[in-house]
């Protein structure tokens, strides 16, 4: 969302997509009812935040094990040796075990999400993203949180971080 449609966003737009991330199945009918909008206010407004590029998508949330894909890792690769960050993301795209990618700065180039149905299975996938660069693996023990809904107070804590003076260190 860039920042500009961030702001033109009213409580209102702000409450719809707080409810819609914490359940995207609910009917038009009860998100109107929780944010307290007619039938065709909401469908609207969902409408219009769709084509302003907003919202991207609907998703449903997955326990991968209970897929039996139980392991989930996150892989960071770094001197992808020679070859394009593009070309390494497109290797890694191949790779049906990748569930997410990101481009970083730092010491690293990429970011995977993996999954695994083992371990063995988990250092199968790690040599497959090690043509893409050296992996550096944490396996994700437990999610304490699931995923965050977003305040627009976010927005407003960066402007006041931006408008106030720098603090002085004693």
């Amino acid at each position: 969302m860039s920042l500009e449609n961030a702001k033109s966003l009213d409580e209102t737009g702000w409450r719809l997509l707080q409810e819609l991330r914490r359940n995207a199945r609910l009917s038009y009918a009860e998100l109107g009812r929780r944010v307290a909008l007619s039938l065709p206010a909401v469908t609207e407004r969902v409408r219009r935040m769709e084509e302003a590029g907003i919202i991207t998508g609907y998703q449903a949330e997955v326990d991968l094990a209970q897929l039996g894909v139980p392991v989930l890792a996150i892989v960071h690769l770094r001197g992808i040796g020679g070859q394009s960050c593009r070309q390494a993301v497109d290797r890694v795209m191949e790779i049906p075990e990748a569930l997410e990618c990101y481009r970083v700065t730092g010491d690293d180039s990429i970011i995977v999400k993996v999954v695994a149905t083992s371990l063995d299975h988990l250092a199968r996938v790690i040599d497959q993203l090690s043509l893409s660069g050296v992996p550096s693996t944490s396996i994700v023990r437990s999610k304490p949180m699931k995923r965050h809904v977003i305040p627009h107070e976010i927005l407003e804590r960066g402007e006041d971080e931006e408008e106030s003076p720098p603090q002085q260190f004693a």
